[in-house]
C-alpha cells in the first residue's frame, strides 16, 4: 500500500496478491467509526471479493493484522480494542500495536505465540493459511483491490468478521469521494504515476489508475504495459516522449523523490508536468494501500487535477 526498490518486488507480487507499505508523512486522522451502528450476529460467514468463504463462530477478541491496509480498515471500523498485534508494516494509525511479526515472510509459531482468534493477512506466502489452520487459527484473506466497489467490499467482510459494521463508514467514503469527484471538473491530460526510481508505474486497470480514471485523465503506462501487468517498468526515453501534464510520484518518502529530483533528472526539463510545476508528491502509504485513506488520495489528485 511506500513502493522502494524491495518494495517494487513486493508490488510486483501484489500484482497477483499483496503490496506492501511503509513511510512515515505527516497523517490525517481516520474516519471515526460510528458507535450506534448495530452489533453485528454470530457465527457469521464472510467471502472476500475474489476470495474463499470463511465462517467465524464468535466475535473475534485477539486479531493478529498481517496487513498495512487492514489495520487502518479495523481501527477506522471501531475494532481496534480487538487488536492484539499488527506486522512490521502497519505504521498507522499510531496506537496500532506494531511488532516484528512480517506479511511478506510470516512466521506461523511467531503468530500463534500472541494466541489470536482471527489473522487478517493480504495473501497466502509461504503457506500461511494452512499452517495456522494447523493451529485452528482462522486467517481472513483480503487481496490487493482492483476496483474502488473492491475497496467498500473489503471493509464491509471486515466489519462483518470483527462485529462492527461497515456501512457509516462505507457511505461516508462514497459520499466524500462523490463530492470530490463532481465538485472537480473532469481533464483529459496525461498524467504518469511513478511508483520508484526504476520507472514502474501503474495502468488504468488498476486500484491506483482507476482512481486517476474518475478525473478524466490519460495514463501514459496504458500503452506499455505489454504483459497485461497492470505494472510496467517504462523508460526515461518513454516519459519523455509521452509528455505527461501532470507526474504523481509515490516515491517521495521512501526514495527521496520530489519536483527538484524529477527537474535535475537528464531530459526531464522539457516534460510539460515538469516545466509548469506540476510534480505532485503524494504520500507513499495513501498511494499504495486501498482502505479508508483512499479518499484522501482522491483529494490530492482532484487538487492537481484542478490547477492542471
Amino acid at each position: 500500500m511506500t513502493i522502494r526498490r524491495a518494495g517494487v518486488a513486493l508490488l510486483l507480487t501484489a500484482l497477483c496478491t499483496t503490496l506492501a507499505t511503509s513511510g512515515c508523512a505527516t497523517r490525517e486522522p481516520e474516519p471515526t467509526p460510528t458507535s450506534a451502528a448495530p452489533a453485528a450476529a454470530f457465527p457469521v460467514t464472510v467471502t472476500p471479493p475474489g476470495g474463499a468463504p470463511l465462517t467465524l463462530e464468535e466475535r473475534p477478541e485477539r486479531i493478529v493484522s498481517l496487513s498495512s491496509t487492514a489495520t487502518e480498515g479495523l481501527f477506522a471500523l471501531g475494532a481496534g480494542p480487538q487488536v492484539v498485534a499488527v506486522d512490521d508494516q502497519s505504521d498507522f494509525p499510531a496506537e496500532a500495536p506494531r511488532t516484528d511479526l512480517s506479511g511478506l515472510t510470516p512466521n506461523v509459531e511467531a503468530i500463534a505465540a500472541k494466541t489470536p482468534d482471527l489473522v487478517v493477512a493480504s495473501g497466502d506466502p509461504g503457506g500461511l493459511v494452512a499452517g495456522l489452520a494447523k493451529v485452528e487459527v482462522p486467517v481472513l484473506v483480503l487481496s490487493a483491490a482492483t476496483t474502488l466497489d473492491d475497496v467498500y467490499a473489503q471493509l464491509d467482510v471486515l466489519g462483518k468478521a470483527t462485529g462492527h459494521p461497515a456501512d457509516d463508514l462505507v457511505a461516508r467514503m462514497r459520499a466524500d469521494i462523490d463530492k470530490v469527484v463532481r465538485d472537480t471538473p473532469k481533464k483529459a491530460v496525461a498524467y504518469y504515476h511513478e511508483l520508484d526510481t526504476e520507472l514502474y508505474s501503474v495502468t488504468s486497470k488498476t486500484f491506483v489508475g482507476q482512481v486517476y480514471g474518475l478525473f478524466g485523465l490519460t495514463n501514459i503506462a496504458d500503452a506499455a504495459d505489454a504483459t497485461g501487468s497492470g505494472y510496467p517498468q517504462l523508460s526515461a526515453e518513454y516519459v519523455i516522449k509521452a509528455n505527461p501534464a501532470l507526474v504523481f510520484l509515490a516515491d517521495g518518502q521512501c526514495c527521496g523523490q520530489s519536483a527538484q529530483t524529477v527537474a535535475a533528472r537528464p531530459g526531464w526539463s522539457t516534460v510539460d508536468a515538469v516545466r509548469a510545476g506540476r510534480v505532485v508528491v503524494l504520500d507513499d502509504d495513501i498511494a499504495s494501500r486501498w482502505g479508508p485513506r483512499v479518499v484522501d488520495l482522491v483529494r490530492v489528485v482532484a487538487d492537481a487535477v484542478a490547477k492542471a
